[in-house]
């Protein structure tokens, strides 16, 4: 944060991203500090609100990070891993996490998670037929160069099999600390959670891991670019690179749900 910037959010940018990513309402008057900047508003959302919602803004905006590194955007120089992973340090610490060794991009990409099936998931059949003619369609994305393509279907991908697993054990998945409530406490119906609570709430129940985990936010980070101007204010430019890492997310996230949903019941 520097003269009254975050990161390199707009004023809009910096609402809609605390909004559908975290719930919060940034442009609230209990935000009001100093000069109302965007910095000002940030720090002051710091300081009033509890370290659950604080340390979960920083992981957050750590993902958001992580992506924009990803594809050119932020400089390893302005964000080296250091800081990066001191960031992760305070924001599990507020959450009350157990910190996990990091994993890099290369590690994570290099990991052979061989061939998969929708059909080992063991959702309904009409759910699973879908996912498997995306899955499909990713493979002739790939063939033609559409990586943009590949990252939305393999974000909707994503978030369709994470609200059936969900669906098939509602009850761990409503029990989770972190299943999205409203004000009143009543945690949400699944059909009104965002990306961002299924990931977080699978890797809590032990069905995801945090490498999955983490690179399942930057995925859902660029999901969010499928708004052109959105897209355009980011300058998000996906490759093959970008494409890969996203797959791989999808590959990881189906061979991990599918070893490990045997120990989840509803």
């Amino acid at each position: 944060m520097g003269s009254g910037w975050v990161l390199n959010f707009s004023d809009r940018s910096m609402w809609e991203f605390f909004g559908d990513d975290l719930g919060i309402d940034i442009s609230n008057p209990k935000y009001n500090y100093a000069s109302n900047s965007k910095a000002n508003r940030m720090r002051r959302f710091w300081q009033v609100e509890n370290d659950n919602l604080v340390g979960k803004s920083i992981i957050t905006l750590i993902g958001y990070i992580e992506g924009q590194l990803l594809i050119g955007n932020f400089s390893a120089e302005d964000f080296p891993n250091t800081l990066i992973s001191k960031g992760r340090e305070i924001g599990n610490k507020l959450l009350g996490v157990a910190p996990e060794a990091p994993i890099s991009e290369n590690e994570f990409i290099e990991k052979d998670y061989g061939s998969i099936s929708a059909a080992s998931l063991g959702l309904d059949a009409e759910v699973t037929s879908v996912i498997t003619h995306r899955i499909e369609e990713i493979g002739k994305c790939f063939k033609a160069g559409a990586s943009l393509s590949i990252v939305f279907l393999c974000g909707s991908v994503l978030e369709g099999i994470l609200l059936g697993v969900a669906s098939k054990n509602t009850r761990i998945f409503n029990q989770s600390s972190q299943s999205p409530r409203n004000k009143e406490g009543k945690v949400l119906q699944l059909y009104d959670w965002k990306l961002e609570a299924f990931i977080n709430v699978a890797h809590e129940l032990g069905l995801l891991d945090e490498d999955v985990k983490k690179f399942s936010h930057v995925l859902r980070n660029f999901r969010n670019y499928i708004h052109p101007y959105q897209q355009m204010a980011s300058k998000f430019k996906p490759d093959e690179n970008t494409a890969a890492i996203c797959w791989q997310v999808l590959k990881a996230a189906i061979v991990q749900l599918s070893r490990k949903l045997g120990t989840a019941t509803n």
